[in-house]
């Protein structure tokens, strides 16, 4: 299986997570992603990959340009601990008025307008250019999300890449739309960062529809501390609307101060990532960086890593509660069985015994976990006619399990994997092949031998 997992550690946003992506692409694949993106028909939007270093570490740097400019940083979002002044500002695209613009485009004097449209992170590649004859043209052009939705979906990108953009902007749209209070359709983004976060999802998305990853993992997210000063007051960091998309999401301060993540990153990773914590046991076949502009002591980096699930089985605890009869039937004990695996026992079975005066029997075995073991207990007396039951306690290794669902020409059927120790297994479910053998009027084998890659 394979998977990708984006290290975090300096935070995240759109221009970074788009870089690290692009690394992990062959080099044909990199000039078909450029052109891609470029010929994708964002209303004047050039997209350049660059190649730079930050503490040593060689990657890769998205410069997107609208209307020709790279948007260049303005002192505008300043951190209050004056201490740590902009050394510490994260060099992403501001998550308002840049990467994607949250310049709820209403009158200046409007509440949204407060935050989104003043405040503006030190991404030196991303706040508002001035030095164009259309600038003051550019910046009082808004878009609301049913526009943005019209205008993605006109993109010559694939179609499940278009629908991908339009429900990370939606995310972003929806947090935005919590943090100051209002609905959805009264927030307004503005054109140039619009254009921008357009460009910036587009690279992600476009760049994960290449690789397929069949899982994406993340690190917790590095969001930074303090507080920052746009023009309209002080804000505390994460900026609200990033608070409100990783809700639920593992995030963590860090030692420097500034803002680390943007809401683009933040909707990016809220989307695609379905898992946090530490990288998973993987054999790596790519690795890529992408970078930011400014300098710190540590790597200034989004990691990206891909490759192979490396499967390595669990192992876990289970109790066992037993019991002999000798006085059942047959028809009684497989009621048992069925009671007790109703009653949540993941392994139920009967073991034939000898007994005392030459009698058989049946043991009767039942698997459980600890919490468990008293309603299991309860529905071996229940449904038995012994008056002892026995307990042990055993460890066990167990092949990591998932469940798919597998297209036939005569229907769906589940498919279990069992993979871990060096070995793999695939089964299909019998009461699908049963139902659909029933419904069709044909063999169990020949459900069977219809699915792809014939389990075993």
């Amino acid at each position: 299986m394979k998977e990708l997992y984006l290290d975090c550690n300096m935070g995240a946003a759109g221009d970074m997570l788009s870089a690290a992506l692009y690394e992990l692409l062959s080099e044909e694949e990199k000039e078909r992603f450029i052109a891609q993106l470029q010929n994708a028909g964002i209303p004047e939007v050039e997209i350049v990959a660059k190649p730079g270093s930050s503490c040593g570490i060689g990657g890769t740097r998205f410069e997107v340009r609208v209307h020709g400019v790279e948007e260049e940083s303005e002192d505008v979002h300043e951190h209050v601990h004056h201490e740590h002044s902009h050394d510490h500002e994260h060099d992403h695209e501001h998550p308002h008025d840049h990467e994607h613009s949250h310049d709820n485009g209403h009158d200046h004097d409007h509440p949204h307008d407060e935050h989104l449209h003043d405040h503006k992170h030190d991404h030196d590649h991303e706040a508002p250019h001035t030095h164009d004859d259309n600038s003051d043209h550019i910046h009082h052009h808004h878009a609301s999300m049913s526009d943005i939705e019209k205008l993605v979906s006109g993109l010559n990108l694939p179609e499940k890449v278009k629908r991908d953009v339009i429900n990370v902007y939606k995310l972003i749209a929806e947090a935005e739309s919590k943090a100051h209070r209002t609905e959805v359709s009264e927030i307004h983004f503005h054109e140039v960062g619009m254009m921008d976060a357009i460009a910036d999802i587009s690279a992600v998305c476009l760049a994960i529809d290449y690789l397929k990853p069949e899982k994406i993992s993340a690190s917790a997210i590095r969001v930074g501390s303090g507080q920052v000063k746009c023009a309209h007051g002080i804000l505390p960091v994460p900026a609200p609307a990033t608070a409100y998309l990783l809700n639920e999401v593992p995030i963590y301060a860090g030692e420097l101060t500034g803002e680390f993540c943007t809401p683009t990153g933040a909707a990016l990773l809220k989307y695609f990532v379905t898992e946090y914590g530490k990288m998973p046991a993987m054999k790596t076949e790519r690795i890529g960086y992408g970078l930011g502009k400014k300098e710190f002591a540590a790597a200034n980096v989004v990691r990206s890593i891909y490759g192979e699930k490396v499967t390595q089985g669990r192992r876990d605890s289970v109790v066992e509660l037993s019991c002999n009869v000798d006085d059942m039937t047959g028809e009684e004990i497989a009621f048992c069985i069925e009671q007790v695996l109703k009653a949540g026992a993941p392994e139920a079975y009967t073991v034939p015994i000898g007994m005392k005066k030459g009698r058989p029997g049946t043991m009767i075995c039942a698997l459980c976990r600890e919490e468990d073991k008293e309603k299991i207990t309860q529905a071996i007396f229940k449904y038995t006619t012994t008056i002892g039951i026995r307990e042990k306690s055993y460890d066990r290794y167990i092949l990591d399990r998932s469940i798919k669902e597998v297209e036939t020409q005569y229907g769906t059927v589940r498919v279990k994997e069992s993979a871990g120790y060096g070995v793999s297994r695939k089964k299909a479910e019998f009461e699908d092949l049963a139902r659909i053998a029933r419904d069709q009027n044909i063999s169990i084998a020949k459900v069977r031998d219809n699915l792809p890659g014939t389990p075993e």
